[in-house]
């Protein structure tokens, strides 16, 4: 069997399941490349990935794809590292500019807008804009950096009940069952390891890793994540307007 081209996140959450890949005898029958959320999304649906930890938004543009993992990239409450930053109230903002590195959280800042807080906004791409969506590491420490921060986890749990899922491993194609059991168990691996990958972190005092890594990310795959994702597909669709590139 040729090797599996996978394709996963290049943020802090996604280490446990690096850490876990990295020592297993699996990693010997992949090919990894770390990337952002829209470039693993892209391989995958350009087929220059077969297997990968994909923003679940792009399961739109992928019909055939299948979640082949019992984990996920998911939080349940507060995740720590999605946001929408301003030096205005939400009730408050005309302009809300994407990140470009993630479909799923531009889609959940914009299903939040529209359906929980009611509000109608323009979406740039790019400019100045009252709000801004911002993923990932880049995020560590911002906290305090804006007079409003709106966690988009936590606001989705307020909105439906449920967690929710931002990325899930998905394959393009079929893969031996053989294969996805031995990289399940990699997986797991990495993520009852989690102390000792933590303690390989450079400290920092304006984050908390061990927090994060061990409460913040939620990466069980479960029934409530599947309803959570079902529910975000269904809401993506209503989304009625494109963003605008200035």
């Amino acid at each position: 069997m040729e090797k599996v081209r996978v394709s996963a996140v290049s943020y802090t959450n996604t280490l446990p399941f690096i850490y876990g890949l990295q020592r297993s005898a699996v990693i010997d029958r992949i090919t990894l490349s770390l990337d952002v959320p829209s470039r693993c999304a892209y391989k995958l649906i350009h087929n220059e990935a077969d297997l990968g930890i994909v923003p679940v938004a792009a399961l739109l543009d992928l019909p055939d794809a299948e979640i082949v993992s019992d984990y996920c990239l998911g939080a349940t409450g507060a995740v720590n590292s999605v946001f929408i930053f301003s030096e205005k109230p939400i009730e408050e903002i005309d302009t809300l500019r994407l990140d470009s590195q993630s479909r799923t959280s531009n889609g959940l800042a914009q299903i939040l807008l529209q359906h929980h807080w009611k509000r109608e906004v323009a979406v740039l791409t790019s400019g100045d804009a009252d709000a801004y969506v911002e993923i990932g590491d880049r995020t560590f420490g911002k906290q305090h950096s804006h007079a409003y921060v709106y966690d988009l986890a936590l606001h989705w749990q307020q909105f439906t009940g449920l967690p929710f899922t931002f990325a899930a491993w998905v394959a393009n194609k079929p893969l031996p069952v053989s294969f996805i059991q031995a990289f399940d168990e990699a997986l797991a691996y990495g993520l009852a390891h989690r102390e000792e990958l933590i303690k390989q972190l450079p400290p920092r005092l304006d984050f908390d890793y061990r927090q994060y890594l061990m409460e913040h990310i939620d990466y069980q795959y479960n029934e409530d994540k599947k309803k959570a994702v079902a529910m975000f597909l269904r809401l993506m669709k209503t989304l009625d307007r494109a963003p605008i590139n200035p």
